[in-house]
């Protein structure tokens, strides 16, 4: 009787002990060569299973401290730019402030705000603008990013703004303002839709609470 594939399994699974008990049979038993067209026995094809495995492992635990390294490097600059925000004095401090550490630490091109609220002063972050993009900001739960942005968007990096490829697109909420901060660049991949937010998330936060001070 010829025993199907399915039937050696599941004899196998009911029986862990079959090779503890035929240790000789880890030898006899020849199974191709994963990587060559020789027969090596049973133990030795497990040893090479383990070893795939074992670099399979070794490989996603780099990247797990590459990311973490990442992240660390990211979360120190929000802490500088919270120490920085908080150390402002005036909305123009602040405006400088956020400029100043996307450039440098980020290195984020360009970056654009803009906010409505009822006491609004005379700058160019305060300037109006249309229902559009009021709609737009309500309409977002976390940023946004991708290569498409409202022509009104574009149009606040000036000359540049026809070059940008990528944006994310951050609403900025607090009990007396509402409004975006926006960051572009020239390269389509910097900002992509299937990248996280969390970060961008509490840089918004952090920009909103600053500016929210001097409201």
């Amino acid at each position: 009787m010829n025993l199907t594939p399915e039937q050696i399994s599941d004899f196998l699974k009911l029986n862990p002990d079959y090779f503890v008990d035929h240790p000789e049979m880890l030898t006899e038993i020849s199974v191709p060569h994963p990587y060559s067209q020789q027969a090596i026995s049973l133990g030795e094809r497990q040893v090479l299973a383990l070893r795939d495995k074992s670099r399979g492992l070794e490989l996603k635990l780099r990247e797990f401290i590459q990311f973490a390294e990442e992240n660390d490097a990211i979360g120190d600059k929000l802490h500088k730019v919270a120490l920085d925000l908080m150390h402002a004095r005036s909305l123009e401090a602040v405006f400088q402030s956020l400029n100043m550490n996307l450039s440098e630490s980020f290195s984020i091109p360009h970056n654009a705000i803009r906010v409505w609220a009822d006491r609004a002063p005379e700058m160019p972050e305060f300037a109006p603008v249309s229902a559009d993009i009021k709609v737009l900001m309500t309409g977002l739960t976390q940023p946004r990013c991708g290569p498409d942005a409202p022509d009104e968007v574009r149009a606040w990096f000036g000359t540049v703004g026809a070059n940008q490829k990528s944006f994310a697109i951050a609403p900025l909420r607090e009990e007396n303002l509402n409004g975006l901060l926006v960051l572009s660049s020239e390269d389509v991949k910097r900002f992509y839709p299937e990248m996280g937010t969390l970060y961008l998330t509490w840089l918004a936060e952090l920009s909103g609470a600053a500016i929210s001070r001097f409201l």
